[in-house]
């Protein structure tokens, strides 16, 4: 599992830019494996049968194992590279995009078709949902009603994301640490609480923080 952060697409999106009357259409959508990348491309070449291009590129695996493009007759290395650049500087993973071109008449030379497929790839990507998935320990702490808001000050101050908290005759809180943070934390956490605290440490698994402030963290299931 990755140490770092990784971003990876929630849900696609699409953007359009016009360059000298060309029209270029990004759409951008999750993928897992090559052949849902591919299956992807083809989609969009049959919805846009009637464009001139329909150049792709995609990243999958969480360090960019797999990495392909393809300029679909535009002249060598002036859209997919481009694409596929744009892609691997964004940090996301697992992730695909096609660029529909209806040409406008002008031609744009190198650098012009360089620089379109570019910002259409960065436009389709501006409008997509991404989260984060990280590694980390989760630590289920139990308390009493005085050590609660010891313990949210903590979480807090380390910016620790919380997974649950169930109150009842005591509370329990669910919290995730960093690996290299956790013996830091629970001798905070007995400090804070005059040892009152009970913690259980779980196995490191992965989850998933959404840009959305509104969502909870997310333990991922193949963890």
């Amino acid at each position: 599992m990755p140490s770092n952060p990784v971003l990876f697409l929630k849900e696609g999106g699409q953007g359009e830019i016009v360059e000298k009357r060309s029209r270029f259409i990004a759409t951008v959508m999750p993928v897992t494996t090559e052949s849902e990348a591919q299956e992807f491309i083809d989609r969009m070449k049959k919805q846009y049968w009637d464009a001139r291009h329909n150049c792709s590129a995609f990243v999958l695996g969480d360090n960019a194992e797999i990495t392909r493009c393809s300029d679909d007759g535009e002249p060598p290395h002036t859209a997919g590279r481009p694409m596929l650049d744009a892609l691997l500087a964004s940090g996301i993973r697992n992730v695909a995009v096609v660029v529909t071109r209806y040409f406008g008449g002008i031609l744009l030379g190198t650098g012009g078709l360089v620089r379109a497929y570019r910002e259409a790839t960065l436009a389709g990507l501006q409008n997509c949902k991404t989260a984060k998935k990280q590694t980390g320990i989760p630590v289920e702490i139990v308390t009493d009603y005085n050590g609660i808001g010891k313990l949210l000050f903590l979480t807090g101050k380390g910016n620790y994301p919380v997974l649950n908290t169930v109150y009842a005759d005591t509370v329990t809180l669910t919290v995730i640490l960093p690996n290299d943070g956790l013996n830091q934390f629970l001798a905070e956490v007995n400090d804070a609480t005059a040892g009152k605290a009970v913690c259980t440490a779980g196995d490191p698994v992965s989850y998933i923080i959404s840009d959305s402030p509104n969502e909870s963290p997310k333990i991922l299931q193949n963890s």
